[in-house]
């Protein structure tokens, strides 16, 4: 939405449809919101607009604490986007600002660091640091509010340089202290409920827009589990997915619940939900990346509403989406490890694990392993395809982090030799983030652009197409 008005009348609905899109800010009271925000609609001239978070708060508001401006679902567009400003988005999520600096951030993007902070400041109101800042912010709530770690190692697993930086930032995003910020816990938060140690693990509630279909995702996850980096248990409805992590600066183990938490209703209702996650990690300073890292995979940050529209207006597919409402298109944690996958197959994943994976240091239940890392499977099995691309992923020929570049990506695998069209899709696809792949064969009608991704998730879905 550009047009000011159009935004004011979404927070006069109180639209949850565009919570994340856009910020609102009152200037009377100093706070920040979302569009669905239960409070009393402020009036027009009080009202400021900001693309992000992070920009209301560099403007000086703070986030509100009846709707939690920073708990919302990403923004779709930049989740989408193939442009440098989407690809830097996606890297500061996965928390390359954090760990390499700006520095580190444009050099990934091939951009000077100036030109990098033009753009996001431009597209955004806030540069790279802002954005960093802010989700450091959340990161660091959520902390307080769902385990009773010290506030020091909160500190520093969120991200921050300093004990004085935390604080500070805290403060001027939270207006509160952290002391009194764990003490606003939300009653399910409060002592009790929070985790007292870190190998408890940290409880997450990963929210996302409009409805969601689990079902079929959680099928895909259940067909392809490699035994002893992933599991799935419980019958449908009730499942629950579990798997291993390999994460900058340690592992960790993740377990995501099919059945979704149920959007409030009445008055102010914001249609979404979350599934309910528990993440143990080695060294918590990399939450972050690992809450990033989930969302890809289950597609949290994608927008219904703009797929479905579309999408439900091909004769084709209408009685498909009306079906299944907000079906998602998976990625995945690890796009080195999903492309070997697309290659191999599961049967020949399991026995790469068997073989070279990494034992974890505290195996979980039946997690145990780690899938290799591609430097290990280019030495292990030089020959062959799977040679191949393990090599050109272990040199960087091949880039599928979340700030590679899509088309120079998809080009850079059609020169691995033994590399099929088929599985190239499957990468972009799921690796890559791209929501509009379309496989070989038929061409698919230019009204499912550019969500062609989601069409085949729904006819695969619908048993009318099948899975790779």
């Amino acid at each position: 939405m550009t047009d000011e008005d159009s935004r004011y009348e979404a927070v006069r609905s109180r639209d949850g449809r565009f919570d994340g899109a856009f910020f609102f800010a009152v200037a009377t009271t100093g706070i920040y919101c979302r569009p669905s925000c239960p409070a009393v609609t402020p009036k027009r001239r009080n009202v400021r607009f900001f693309p992000t978070a992070a920009a209301a708060q560099g403007a000086g508001f703070r986030a509100c604490r009846r709707c939690r401006p920073d708990a919302v679902p990403g923004s779709a567009e930049w989740n989408v986007r193939a442009d440098v400003v989407g690809r830097a988005v996606r890297l500061i999520a996965d928390g390359v600002v954090d760990r390499e600096g700006v520095a580190g951030l444009a050099a990934r993007l091939g951009y000077s660091a100036r030109q990098v902070q033009r753009q996001l400041t431009g597209e955004l109101g806030a540069g790279p640091v802002a954005l960093a800042r802010a989700q450091r912010a959340h990161t660091a709530r959520v902390l307080l509010q769902t385990t009773m770690l010290p506030v020091t190692g909160i500190a520093f697993a969120a991200g921050f340089a300093s004990v004085r930086q935390f604080n500070e930032t805290v403060r001027a995003v939270y207006a509160a202290t952290p002391s009194e910020l764990r003490a606003a816990a939300p009653r399910s938060g409060r002592a009790g409920h929070r985790t007292a140690t870190p190998p408890a693990g940290v409880p997450l509630r990963l929210a996302h827009r409009g409805p969601y279909q689990p079902g079929p995702v959680f099928d895909l996850l259940e067909r392809e589990a490699v035994p002893g980096v992933e599991d799935v248990t419980g019958t449908p409805g009730t499942r629950t997915y579990r798997r291993t992590l390999r994460l900058p600066y340690g592992t960790g183990t993740t377990a995501v619940d099919e059945h979704p938490g149920a959007a409030r209703t009445g008055s102010g209702a914001r249609p979404g939900g979350w599934l309910d996650a528990r993440i143990h990690l080695t060294d918590l300073r990399d939450l972050t990346t690992a809450v990033q890292r989930l969302r890809r995979l289950f597609d949290l940050d994608a927008d219904p509403y703009a797929v479905d529209e579309r999408l439900g207006a091909d004769t084709r597919l209408a009685p498909l989406v009306a079906a299944r409402p907000g079906l998602r298109s998976p990625g995945t944690t690890d796009p080195a490890e999903l492309a070997v996958r697309a290659l191999v197959g599961r049967g020949e994943a399991t026995r790469l694990v068997q073989r070279y994976g990494k034992t974890l240091d505290a195996p979980c239940g039946t997690l145990t392993h780690l899938f290799p890392e591609p430097s290990v499977l280019a030495d292990a099995e030089p020959g062959g395809t799977l040679g191949a691309l393990t090599a050109a992923l272990a040199d960087g020929a091949v880039r599928l982090d979340p700030g590679a570049d899509r088309d120079e990506s998809a080009d850079a695998l059609t020169g691995v030799p033994g590399l099929d069209v088929r599985t190239i899709a499957e990468i972009r696809t799921r690796a890559l983030g791209d929501p509009d792949v379309a496989l070989p064969g038929p061409d698919l009608p230019d009204s499912w652009r550019p969500w062609r991704s989601y069409a085949l998730n729904h006819l695969r879905a619908a048993g009318e197409l099948e899975y790779s």
